[in-house]
Parts: C-alpha cells; structure tokens; sequence
C-alpha cells in the first residue's frame, strides 16, 4: 500500500460503496447505512515543498474541499478523507490510520456528526475521545481544527426518534465541544455560520453554491491560520 501511495503522480481518489450484508459487518459495533461509503483523496503525492492539509468529514466536507484547495492553492497541498462512517464503526478507525500513516499533515480540520442517527448520542460521547486519539495518534504534530456539524433546514417526521433533527445535532456538537475541552483544538463553527439560512440549502442536509462557497471560504481561513509561519501569509 506505502509503495501504491508513493507512485501516485498526481492525485489518488477512492470511492466505494459497500452494502453491508457480510458477517463481518454484522459482527462491527454497528448499525450501518445501508450503503456505506469512503472517498479519499490525495493531491500533489509526490511533491514535499508545501504543507500537507487533511479534511476529514462526510459528503458536507467533500463539497466545499474544492473551493477550499483552491483558496490555498501554492500555499498547501490540500487532501480529503470523507466517509460515512460513524463514530462507532471501526471502518472510520481504519480509514484515519490509512490516510494518516501515509503523510506528514500540518493541519487536520475534521468533523463527524451527521451520520449514524440509530446510534444515541451516549455512543456518540463514548466514541468521540477514540476518534480524536486516533487522529492524535496519526498525525501527533499536526494543528487539529474540529468543525461543528451543520444544521438541517427543517426537522423531518420521525416518530422512532433515530433521524437527523436539529436538536440532536446540537447535542451532538456541545458533546463534541466537552470531549475538546482542554485539548488545543481550534473550533471552526460551521453550524452557527449556516443556521437560519435555509436558502443556502440544496436539500434538507446539503447546500447548494452559495452555501458550499462560504463554508469553503471559512474553513480556508481558519486552516490559512493554523499553516506553518512560513506559508501562512
């Protein structure tokens, strides 16, 4: 795997959706979606004369990455780790410890919380310190930036109570907040910048350009801030 990482020229994309049917599967400290999915991508892989950037999220992530690569262009190489992963799922572990055993990230920028609605938010608390240990764990040096889960535009009818609603998402980032709490993590609060702005919605969970746009425009900003003196001008 190290020797197909180092010959990437230029990019490295992976994408696959896995129906989740097999024993082992079964067997994971799931529930899962009924399709799961990790995209990962690498630019820039064999090229070391600019800091390495890593956002790691879900699909909200793999939306504004292009707007944010682009603002740090010449000035970061900018990669991304997205999955649908949730917390719980060992799958996310594996994924993090694959990215980050690969390169040296100078910012990682990362967010988890708008996938999983089966799981309680007591398992999203439980889960939380092993997701930011694993990050710690791969990339001991980086500045780590967490971005709060943005809001949904309405809540939708879900007598179970296991659906995305935005009291729940709430809960979700003021738990994040507690487990951040003392650690040096810088917050890049995306959910406040979008809430009550339903026209930035391209659905109930994703937005369209304008709203990709000024998330892409902040989350450069806060990762410009964290990059090394030398390139944070």
């Amino acid at each position: 795997m190290n020797k197909l990482f180092r010959n990437l020229a230029v990019g490295f994309l992976f994408f696959v959706s896995v129906v989740t049917t097999t024993a082992r599967a079964a067997d994971s400290a799931a529930p899962r979606e009924y399709i799961e999915w990790c995209d990962i991508w690498i630019s820039h892989a064999n090229e070391t004369n600019l800091p390495r950037v890593l956002l790691i999220g879900d699909s909200i992530t793999r939306d504004y990455y292009p707007g944010v690569e682009q603002r740090l262009n010449g000035r970061a190489y900018v990669g991304r780790l997205a999955s649908s992963a949730f917390l719980t799922d060992p799958a996310l572990l594996q994924e993090l410890d694959l990215v980050l055993s690969q390169y040296h990230f100078s910012v990682v920028h990362f967010n988890n919380g708008m996938h999983g609605w089966p799981h309680s938010e007591a398992e999203y608390e439980r889960a939380f310190p092993r997701f930011l240990q694993a990050i710690h764990r791969g990339a001991p040096r980086a500045k780590l930036i967490w971005a709060s889960t943005t809001p949904i535009r309405s809540d939708p009818e879900h007598p179970d109570g296991t659906q995305a609603t935005g009291d729940r998402i709430d809960r979700r980032n003021a738990i994040a907040l507690k487990c951040l709490h003392g650690k040096n993590v810088a917050v890049d609060d995306l959910n406040a910048t979008m809430r009550g702005h339903p026209e930035y919605h391209s659905d109930n969970v994703h937005f369209n350009n304008t709203g990709v746009d000024i998330q892409a425009a902040q989350v450069a900003v806060q990762v410009a801030a964290a990059l090394p003196k030398s390139t944070n001008r």
